[in-house]
């Protein structure tokens, strides 16, 4: 019985969307040769739609009874589809059969299988690693290592795992831990992660956590568990399947009893098929999604704007998500009279034009998008790296970096100007210190900047009752000044991956229905721990749109108020649905008890209203907020 039972499986399996879609267009044609006669044939045409959609119908609802005794809508199917062939009503059975796979095709549509990008994080793990044995270098399988080894990390190459630097200057990229849009300097002392990026200058580390200890592997743990998780919502029809077979076998069998006539029986089963039931969700779902489309979301799971309609707290990652991600020039001071402060900004990208440094490139970008002229060309050029460079342009040597370099070069930073930089570093920012011929000449102020529609997107969404919490890497001065500029109250800074799961599972515990809004992949557990996930799908890694169910494919964040309300709108048209789809079901079993219909004349006046039920959720496709 078992082997039998899985054949069917594996025959239900066979195929795909495509295959689905050609059946659904012959067992239409069939129907309408049927009702209107249109060709001479030995049988009645609507047995095509019987064998093409019935068959699978009944073939599920046997799998489903006889491995779990689970009751579905498909189940009442099967009865009415078996007792109108039996009495000879051909076209009825073959119509049901026709909606029922119709909306199990606009189900399928819309309801995909969760993708948690898994293995593209794997991807993201080191495969080997250069470990220093005897005075050697020696490359090895990454997952070889022990603690305490040494390893060499050349630029440009993944750090392979978690450890402590012995040896070098050199900056880092944490973007995939910590989601900060700057890199991080790291000299001997400091801690490096797994999967993290080294920009520049090769370094030695001591490895302290390794295999499924390292950071990368626990992001991938905390991927798969989150996801695990998530509940995924199940069909109305099928969630009152049960009290739906009862009543309607217990309609049909009173009725024949009372009456005397199985036509009638037959008719109420017919007419109780929950084809309108059935269509009711997906329908408006799909034109949900049409509507998101239009406004730049790509919805990747069918039931997220059923999870979205219920949000009561939105938790944003900051960088990139409602800022640039991209670092800017913000402010540029002299502290000379020679020097106007465009001067300074034009002389900060000479001595940087050759620089690796994320840092540098961004004030050379910044300074030709304002001014043309000229950088000049930079003689002996010198990077010391989680310092500064230095060089000669036009005989002037130029000093550009931190602090620390200029107070090694013995060169002072004015009183005066010291509280100004202070100001600075206070909104988040990032200082870089510029020297002329030995005396320090200004300094350059950089940092994430806010996106423009970012300050009207919050306040919209607090008009609606939903609370932004703000969710980020990055240190608490950058995350309150962001934070603050647009009037977010809680603010979570200096949070790792798990953290930011941890946060959304508090509030998930306090009743909460919980939407993450992240770019990064150290976003991408959050994203799938939440009960919505929506991902920056322009700016943002793979892994984040993959653990997503939403994707906000032109980055337009201005936009997230109209999804969630349209979302809200889609759920009451759903509910009109029901309630006309089960009201207009009631009304045709009692005319069906009478005797009024029949099963030909039934079965079309429940089609009439699974065309309503389409006709009213395609109003959702042009539905707008009115602002």
């Amino acid at each position: 019985m078992k082997r039998a039972v899985g054949k069917i499986e594996e025959f239900l399996e066979i195929g795909g969307t495509k295959r689905e879609i050609v059946l659904l267009i012959l067992s239409g044609i069939a129907l309408l040769i049927s009702i209107f006669d249109l060709l001479p044939l030995p049988f009645n045409a609507a047995w095509v739609a019987i064998l093409l959609c019935g068959i699978p119908i009944i073939l599920e609802a046997f799998v489903g009874l006889v491995t779990a005794f689970d009751i579905k809508a498909d189940v009442l199917v099967s009865l009415a589809l078996i007792a109108s062939v039996c009495i000879g009503e051909d076209f009825a059975a073959g119509e049901v059969a026709f909606i029922m796979q119709l909306g199990a095709l606009l189900e399928d549509l819309t309801v995909a299988k969760a993708r948690a990008g898994i293995e593209k994080l794997v991807h993201l793990t080191p495969q080997t690693a250069r470990l220093l044995k005897n005075g050697r270098e020696e490359i090895v399988p990454a997952q070889e290592i022990k603690v305490g080894e040494i390893l060499r990390v050349l630029p440009g190459e993944t750090v392979p795992v978690d450890g402590e630097i012995l040896l070098g200057q050199t900056s880092v990229n944490q973007a995939v831990m910590t989601g900060e849009s700057l890199p991080v300097d790291k000299g001997p002392g400091d801690q490096v992660s797994s999967g993290t990026v080294n920009q520049f200058g090769a370094f030695e580390m001591k490895a302290a956590k390794v295999g499924e200890d390292s950071s990368i592997q626990r992001m991938i743990r905390l991927v798969q568990s989150a996801d695990a998780g998530k509940a995924k919502i199940v069909g109305l029809a099928d969630r009152w399947a049960t009290w739906i077979v009862v009543i309607a076998l217990s309609a049909a069998l009173l009725t024949w009893l009372a009456t005397g006539e199985v036509i009638r029986g037959v008719t109420i089963l017919v007419v109780f098929c929950p084809c309108a039931l059935v269509l009711a969700t997906p329908t408006a779902i799909m034109a949900a999604i049409g509507n998101a489309t239009k406004h730049g979301f790509l919805v990747r799971e069918g039931d997220a704007l059923e999870r979205l309609a219920k949000v009561t707290r939105i938790t944003f990652d900051k960088t990139g998500t409602l800022t640039c991600g991209i670092p800017e020039v913000t402010e540029t001071r002299s502290v000379l009279e020679d020097y106007s402060d465009q001067e300074i900004l034009r002389l900060c990208a000479a001595a940087e034009q050759l620089s690796e440094h994320p840092l540098g490139k961004a004030v050379v970008r910044c300074s030709r998008q304002r001014d043309s002229k000229a950088l000049g060309e930079a003689e002996n050029f010198q990077m010391l790296p989680g310092r500064g460079v230095s060089c000669t342009v036009k005989g002037k040597k130029l000093m550009a970096g931190s602090r620390k370099m200029l107070e090694e070069a013995g060169i002072a930073v004015p009183q005066q100007a010291q509280k100004d930089i202070q100001g600075c570093l206070n909104q988040g920012g990032t200082v870089i210190y510029l020297s002329v011929n030995g005396q320090m000449a200004g300094y350059l102020m950089l940092s994430d900047t806010l996106r423009a529609e970012s300050r009207e997107m919050i306040g919209r969404l607090k008009e609606m009752k939903v609370e932004p919490v703000l969710l980020t890497g990055d240190n608490e001065k950058a995350a309150q000044a962001i934070g603050g500029s647009i009037e977010i109250r809680e603010i979570h800074a200096g949070c790792l991956p798990e953290d930011k799961l941890n946060w959304i599972g508090k509030y998930q515990e306090m009743g909460e229905t919980v939407c993450m809004m992240g770019d990064g992949i150290n976003d991408a557990p959050a994203l799938k721990k939440s009960d919505v996930g929506i991902a920056m799908g322009g700016i943002g890694s793979d892994i984040a749109v993959e653990a997503a169910d939403i994707a906000l494919v032109d980055d337009e964040v201005r936009e997230l108020p109209h999804l969630i309300a349209m979302s809200r709108k889609m759920m009451l048209t759903i509910k009109c649905n029901l309630t006309f789809s089960m009201g207009l079901n009631f009304l045709a079993i009692v005319l069906a008890i009478t005797g009024v219909l029949n099963p030909v004349v039934g079965a079309l006046v429940h089609n009439a209203g699974s065309v309503l039920v389409i006709v009213n959720s395609a109003f959702l496709l042009t539905w707008r907020q009115r602002q």
